[in-house]
C-alpha cells in the first residue's frame, strides 16, 4: 500500500489533477445521463391523465427548467473561481447534485419534480468548472489534445449511464435509480476532496495578471469578433441540440413500439457518445495544428449534414448509427471552445470568460427543450430534426463570417 501511495504521489501534479479529474467527471457524466433519457416517461408516469401535448410540454419544462438557474449563475461560479480557486466550488457542487438527484427520487408529483430540477441548476457547473481548472494549469500549445483527454471522462461516463440507467429503470423502477445516481455524484465529491491540488502555471504577460472588472470581461468579450460569435453559436447549437434531447424516448417510442422502451432509448444516447469518446481527443489535437475556430466551423457544417437524416428514419438501428455519427462530430465542440478561450483570454479571467460561455449554453440547454416541446406539439417529431438543421447551418455561417473578418492579430485588452 505505501508503495503505491509513494508511486501515485511521484507523478506529476499536473497528470495527477487530470487522472482525478477524469475519473469525477466519469462519474458525473453517468449521474447526468441515467436519468436524462426516461425523465419524459416518468413525466408521463406522474403525469396520469395529460394529453400528449401536455407530457410534451411538461418534459420540455422539467428537462430544461434546470438551464435557467444555472445559467444565471455560470459567470458568478466562474468569476469565484477566478478569485478564491476551483477545487472547493467542485466540491461543492458535487455534494449539491448528489442532494437534488436524491430528491428528484423521491419526488411523486411532477411539480415536485419540476422544482428539484429547478434547484439542481445552482449545483450544475461541475463539469464547466472541471474545464476551467485543468485549462487554466495547462500550457496553450497543447490545451486541445488535454481538453480532450478530459473530455473522454465524461463521456465514457455518458457512455454507460444511459445504458444502465435505462436498465435499472425497466427493473427496478426510478426512484432507485435516482438513489444509485445520488451515490456516485457523492464519490465524485469524494474524489475531488482528497485526490486534487490546485496550482496555477507562471503567468505570461502583465495582461495575465491583471485585475479585471466584471465589466472590462464582458467589453473584452463583446470586442473580440471571434470570441463572441462562439458565445453566440453556443446557444444555438446547444437550442438545436436540446430541442430533440428530451423528446428522443417518443420518438423512439414512435419508431419501434414501447417494448423495452427505456433500453432503446439508452442505446440511443450511448451511441452518440461512443462516437464521442473515440474522436474527441483527436479533434483537440487536431485545434491545436489547424486552429480551433476553423475546426468548430467544419463540426458545425458536419453536424447540420448528420441531423438531418435523423428526420427520415424508419426504423430505431438507422437513428443509431447517426447518432453515433453525430457524437463523433459533437466530441470535438467543446475542447475547440474551451481550448480556444484558453488561448485569448487573459488567465486571470479565463474563469468568468468559460463562466459566461456556459451561461450562454445553459441558456441553449433551457430554451431548447421548451422550443422542442412546442414545436413537437404544433408539428411533429420529424420537423424537429428540421429546424435543428437549420440552427446548425446558421451557426456555421455565424462563426465563418467572423473568424473571416477577424484580422487574426493577437487581442489587445
Amino acid at each position: 500500500m505505501n508503495n503505491s501511495k509513494r508511486r501515485w504521489m511521484s507523478i506529476d501534479v499536473q497528470k495527477r489533477n487530470l487522472i482525478v479529474m477524469w475519473c469525477a467527471n466519469f462519474l458525473m457524466g453517468i449521474s447526468l445521463t441515467m436519468i436524462l433519457p426516461f425523465l419524459s416517461l416518468m413525466v408521463a408516469d406522474m403525469g396520469v391523465g395529460y394529453t400528449e401535448a401536455q407530457v410534451q410540454r411538461w418534459s420540455g419544462l422539467v428537462f430544461g427548467v434546470t438551464f435557467v438557474t444555472a445559467f444565471l449563475f455560470s459567470p458568478i461560479w466562474g468569476r469565484l473561481g477566478d478569485k478564491y480557486g476551483r477545487k472547493t466550488l467542485l466540491i461543492i457542487f458535487a455534494f449539491g447534485f448528489s442532494l437534488c438527484l436524491f430528491m428528484m427520487g423521491l419526488a411523486d408529483t411532477v411539480f415536485l419534480l419540476f422544482l428539484s430540477r429547478l434547484f439542481m441548476g445552482l449545483f450544475s457547473g461541475f463539469i464547466p468548472m472541471a474545464q476551467a481548472l485543468i485549462a487554466t494549469q495547462t500550457p496553450k500549445a497543447i490545451a486541445g489534445r488535454i481538453l480532450g483527454t478530459l473530455q473522454t471522462g465524461n463521456v465514457s461516463g455518458m457512455l454507460f449511464g444511459p445504458l444502465i440507467g435505462g436498465s435499472l429503470a425497466d427493473h427496478f423502477g426510478f426512484t432507485y435509480t435516482f438513489l444509485i445516481t445520488s451515490c456516485a455524484t457523492f464519490l465524485a465529491a469524494i474524489l475531488v476532496m482528497v485526490g486534487v491540488k490546485e496550482i496555477r502555471i507562471k503567468p505570461e504577460s502583465e495582461r495575465d495578471t491583471r485585475q479585471y472588472s466584471a465589466l472590462d470581461v464582458i467589453k473584452f468579450i463583446i470586442t473580440s469578433p471571434v470570441l463572441f460569435s462562439i458565445m453566440l453559436i453556443t446557444l444555438l447549437v446547444q437550442v438545436a441540440h436540446f430541442a430533440i434531447q428530451p423528446l428522443l424516448a417518443l420518438y423512439i417510442e414512435d419508431l419501434h413500439g414501447p417494448e423495452n422502451l427505456a433500453f432503446l432509448t439508452g442505446l440511443a444516447f450511448s451511441a452518440a457518445g461512443l462516437g464521442n469518446l473515440l474522436f474527441s481527443r483527436q479533434w483537440g489535437k487536431m485545434g491545436d495544428r489547424f486552429g480551433h475556430d476553423k475546426i468548430l466551423i467544419f463540426l458545425l457544417f458536419a453536424a447540420a449534414a448528420v441531423y438531418l437524416p435523423q428526420g427520415f428514419v424508419t426504423n430505431i438501428w438507422q437513428l443509431v448509427i447517426l447518432r453515433f455519427l453525430l457524437g463523433i462530430i459533437l466530441g470535438g465542440i467543446i475542447p475547440a471552445q474551451t481550448a480556444y478561450i484558453r488561448q485569448v483570454a487573459p488567465l486571470s479571467i479565463q474563469g468568468e470568460v468559460l463562466g459566461y460561455k456556459q451561461s450562454f449554453r445553459f441558456a441553449g440547454n433551457a430554451v431548447g427543450p421548451m422550443v422542442g416541446g412546442l414545436v413537437g406539439a404544433q408539428f411533429n417529431f420529424n420537423f424537429l430534426f428540421y429546424f435543428t438543421t437549420a440552427l446548425l447551418v446558421i451557426s456555421a455561417l455565424v462563426l465563418w463570417i467572423a473568424e473571416h473578418r477577424s484580422t487574426h492579430t493577437a487581442h489587445q485588452f
